[in-house]
């Protein structure tokens, strides 16, 4: 059983849209279903676990917090001592009753440094005792409904907590919670955000997308150093991003033309693309936005790896980096694939999710999901196992920190 489990993540911000940390999603797969709840759960610990601590100093969010359900069982068991207790929150469901020896549990849980949050939390007798140990209160707003929140949250500030709005859906739903003063907030607004109405795409868009295509058409280095000349945004980022940690380059660079010649045209396009995501922090994007499209253009890489190689592969982390463009420019996708010269099979998986890389580009939004249901049909289409994803994913996530991104 101990083989068979997912970990996806959801970003959780603050009100400034930044992200302070990620709920990490735990799933057992379908076969487990019939397992007993109590054996589930220790098997599921043991593999958050197993997974946490095999992550470094660094593990997985760089200074952000990873926010870990657990109930009664996971309460109780003693695989929590070899969590870091200073990156996690831990989040107790609702489901856990608040019995004397819970309740003395999570001080003691809080005094090694672990944060509490109060998972689903509604005023009950049954949960309003941990309030006394708890950081974090998360507020189910599909559940509640928007003037229960309202209500609730007022009653909160009595207590030293940070109010977490979950499962915020819309702009609206967003903007209300800002209102009423929530914290922090979490959900498929996020994640999953709508598409709006197209926006002129301003000058650096232009002038990166214009050296997308020199380059996929082999233009002279001379010509894409003028180009790069041209645009002095575009070209600052350019070079910090390829001295960042994130590239292993050894040597730093010091020009457009060193750059060119040391990366070669293909690793340029690649980073290109990733300006091309980043560039739209400045136009407004939010960061958890833009964080999440480079996550999945090195996790989409990652997951085709086994099964592609070369261009593939860079096509691969395309198709995941610009998977998120038509949100970040408010712009139909099919609009803005005119606008670039990609291969059929890369607007193929952006369109429509369809072609070689369609799946890859399926998993990894699929495990943005908090049901995270077609994750095991998607891995077994791919011939990846849990593991496979699961480091997959980890790995992607440290690869982000270390750009800075």
């Amino acid at each position: 059983m101990q083989n068979n489990a997912f970990i996806g993540r959801q970003p959780i911000l603050n009100r400034q849209q930044q992200i302070i940390g990620y709920e990490l999603l735990f799933r057992l797969d379908q076969s487990s279903l019939t397992a007993d709840f109590s054996s589930d759960m220790q098997a599921g610990t043991n593999i958050l676990v197993n997974t946490l601590s095999n992550m470094g100093a660094d593990w997985l969010v760089g200074s952000k917090l990873a926010f870990v359900n657990v109930a009664t069982s996971m309460l109780e068991s003693n695989f929590l001592e070899l969590l870091h207790p200073q990156r996690v929150v831990l989040e107790i469901v609702e489901s856990v009753n608040a019995t004397p020896e819970l309740l003395a549990r999570a001080k003691e849980l809080r005094a090694q440094g672990f944060g509490i949050a109060l998972d689903d939390f509604t005023y009950t007798p049954q949960t309003a005792p941990f309030l006394e140990f708890a950081n974090y209160v998360k507020l189910d707003i599909q559940q509640l409904g928007l003037e229960n929140v309202k209500s609730l949250s007022k009653e909160l500030r009595k207590f030293p907590v940070l109010q977490v709005a979950e499962k915020v859906e819309t702009k609206d739903e967003f903007k209300f919670c800002l209102d009423v003063g929530l914290d922090c907030f979490q959900g498929y607004y996020f994640a999953h955000p709508e598409t709006l109405s197209a926006k002129i795409i301003n000058p650096a868009y232009a002038n990166i997308l214009s050296l997308l295509n020199m380059l996929r058409n082999n233009a002279e280095i001379v010509e894409i150093e003028n180009a790069l000349k041209r645009d002095v945004a575009l070209s600052f980022k350019l070079l910090r991003y390829i001295n960042s940690a994130g590239f292993g380059l050894s040597c730093e660079i010091h020009s457009f033309r060193h750059a060119v010649t040391i990366l070669g045209y293909q690793k340029l396009y690649r980073w290109l693309t990733l300006l091309l995501v980043t560039a739209s922090s400045d136009a407004g994007t939010p960061p958890a936005l833009m964080k999440t499209a480079v996550t999945r253009g090195r996790l989409v890489e990652l997951l085709g790896s086994h099964l592609l190689d070369g261009t593939d592969r860079d096509n691969l982390f395309i198709v995941g980096v610009f998977s998120l463009l038509d949100v970040m420019l408010d712009m139909p996708m099919d609009k803005i694939l005119e606008t670039l010269l990609l291969p059929d099979s890369v607007s193929e998986a952006l369109l429509s999710r369809t072609g070689i890389y369609g799946p890859f580009i399926e998993l990894a939004e699929a495990c943005e999901d908090p049901d995270m249901a077609d994750v095991p049909r998607l891995c077994e289409q791919l011939q990846l196992t849990p593991e496979m994803l699961n480091k997959a994913h980890v790995s992607a996530l440290a690869w982000v920190e270390e750009l800075g991104v």
